[in-house]
């Protein structure tokens, strides 16, 4: 099927393999969208697989203002070392024997970590640092330690530990807000348990309101490429509302409206016809354009 989405536009829900970087994924969807106009919303590492939202078209001007603040995973923290990287990618750093640990100890100390936390991103990560990314000022040799910023871990649960050798294998579900980093819940994990640990598998099962469920691999999508629209998007992210055709003319050229908002965010405002128009929020009395689909 010939792709949805020039020009209109609209989100491909990508169920991301490993190895590939988000900018590999956003470089194959350009390919079988045939377009360039083709972003992605929250990066995922190359080793973590699962659920990557990209707009093709239009749909990437709405990607920033996406309401993707919460987000899911299934991983697995190994314990009794860190790692350079605070994943299986990193180098080993001296192991700690994981003999005194048992899966109660380790359900108990994840409890720590849920609610609202303060946590260190991993060096390795996107963090800006002076204008450079945190992983380019490591990767030049650079010592980058940085400072901890508010996160919120709604569930962190721990389903199965099990030994490997000296290693503990824990296998968790994380819900968390945006920007937590479970790298570093991993870390902080094994540093509360005392014998240190990274990540060793990462799959994001959610992001805001996509899941799994819909996700496709760039297999699927190559044998039959389709995006979600535009006007089902805007009803999943935003809260709507409703237009006549004279308010609707008025949307379409970018105008403030006599409207009332009840929300503060933005608010997806809908044609007679059930077309997306454009996202309006509350100004004075009130409403005018944050940004026009049409």
């Amino acid at each position: 099927m010939s792709a949805a989405g020039p020009p209109a536009g609209g989100l491909v829900v990508v169920d991301k393999p490993g190895g590939l970087t988000s900018h590999d994924v956003v470089a194959r969807v350009r390919r079988l969208a045939g377009t360039r106009k083709v972003g992605h919303a929250g990066t995922l590492d190359p080793m973590a697989t699962g659920v990557l939202v990209v707009g093709v078209g239009r749909a990437t001007r709405l990607l920033g203002h996406l309401t993707l603040t919460e987000k899911a995973y299934d991983a697995t923290v190994r314990l009794g070392a860190g790692t350079t990287t605070d994943d299986a990618e990193g180098d080993l750093l001296e192991p700690v024997p994981t003999a005194g640990l048992d899966a109660a100890a380790v359900a108990a100390a994840a409890q720590a970590f849920v609610g609202d936390i303060e946590q260190r991103p991993s060096s390795v990560s996107a963090v800006k640092v002076d204008g450079r990314r945190s992983y380019a000022r490591v990767r030049a040799g650079e010592a980058v330690e940085l400072p901890a910023r508010p996160v919120t871990v709604h569930e962190l649960t721990v389903h199965d530990v099990r030994r490997d050798g000296d290693w503990l294998d824990a296998d968790v579900t994380v819900r968390c807000s945006s920007g937590t980093y479970v790298r570093a819940l991993a870390r902080d994990l094994g540093g509360a348990l005392g014998v240190g640990g990274h990540l060793t598998r990462l799959r994001r099962t959610a992001v805001g309101p996509f899941t799994l469920d819909e996700a496709r691999t760039l297999g699927d999508l190559a044998g039959g490429f389709e995006v979600l629209g535009l006007d089902a998007v805007a009803r999943r992210c935003f809260p709507a509302v409703d237009l006549d055709e004279e308010a609707a003319a008025a949307v379409r050229h970018g105008r403030a409206l006599p409207l009332t908002l009840e929300q503060s965010g933005p608010v997806a405002l809908v044609g007679p016809a059930g077309e997306f128009l454009a996202l309006y929020e509350r100004r004075g009395q009130g409403a005018a354009p944050v940004a026009v689909f049409v």
